[in-house]
């Protein structure tokens, strides 16, 4: 268990994860809706398992890549302690246990659901071509708040789809300050990325871009969906926090890159939804 849980870094579920549970409360805050334990412990199911069988299929795509460069180089597959076969049958596993569970949410959901598994193990393949590549990261999370919106009302709306731009962009551009680490070894691999596309000050300059995107549209969505002194006291603390991290990388100096990955954005994402369900309660 815990080799797998390592293996699909089930710990960074906290950046989406908080997410769609805002879009499952903006949902039921209206009056037609109510809350569901069923619809909400479905909702999460799917998705962990979204999360799994893409962490998953990214390790198992990225095996070789992974096992030349030396800071990929220990983990599960390429270290020996997870096999290929077993990488790809836990894939299948999820990514069917995944489809599965949208049939009992609605229609619609079920519909979609071959879409988002498209997106989400479709990123794993784009850094071969695209120094988007991040975007696409983004776009995969991004569907967290809109799927948990749609898991209840089965209809789309503004607020939602604004939320879902949040993370996209605020995904995105953590991404990039993560893919520093490797600019030199996908270069030499010939792998497309932001830094390797831009050179690492300008990739910073990128993802500071993406980031201010982000928190503007946090902006827009606070005034769009009327929200009070709550959510505006979580968004100043989300933004600060982008702020933070973008000060914790410099060009030549990452040494404080999984600090501004991994802890920054966690802290982030979980503080803000806090205080947007607090909000949404008081309401």
């Amino acid at each position: 268990m815990k080799k797998y849980f390592s293996f699909i870094k089930f710990s960074h579920t906290v950046f989406a994860l908080p997410f769609a549970v805002i879009g499952y409360f903006l949902a039921i805050s209206k009056e037609e809706y109510f809350f569901s334990w069923k619809i909400f412990l479905l909702v999460v199911a799917c998705m962990v398992c979204a999360r799994s069988a893409a962490m998953g299929f990214n390790r198992f795509a990225d095996r070789m890549i992974d096992a030349k460069n030396p800071r990929t180089a220990t983990r599960e597959i390429p270290a020996g302690k997870i096999s290929s076969t077993s990488a790809f049958v836990f894939v299948l596993f999820f990514s069917f246990l995944f489809v599965v569970i949208t049939w009992f949410i609605n229609p619609l959901c079920f519909y979609l659901s071959p879409i988002a598994l498209i997106v989400v193990l479709g990123y794993s393949y784009t850094k071969r071509f695209t120094p988007l590549a991040h975007l696409f990261l983004g776009l995969g999370l991004s569907l967290a708040p809109i799927g948990a919106y749609l898991a209840v009302t089965g209809t789309f709306s503004l607020l939602p789809v604004l939320f879902s731009f949040v993370v996209m962009s605020w995904v995105s551009g953590f991404d990039i300050i993560y893919a520093l680490q490797d600019e030199e070894f996908d270069r030499k691999e010939k792998l497309f990325s932001i830094p390797v596309w831009l050179g690492k000050k300008n990739a910073l300059t990128f993802s500071r871009c993406l980031h201010l995107i982000s928190a503007s549209v946090m902006l827009i969505a606070g005034y769009s969906g009327n929200f009070g002194i709550s959510y505006w006291i979580g968004a100043f603390i989300f933004i600060m926090l982008l702020i933070y991290q973008q000060k914790l990388v410099r060009p030549e100096d990452l040494s404080k890159v999984n600090i501004a990955f991994a802890t920054t954005n966690g802290i982030a994402s979980i503080v803000f939804s806090i205080f947007v369900l607090t909000d949404l309660y008081l309401k």
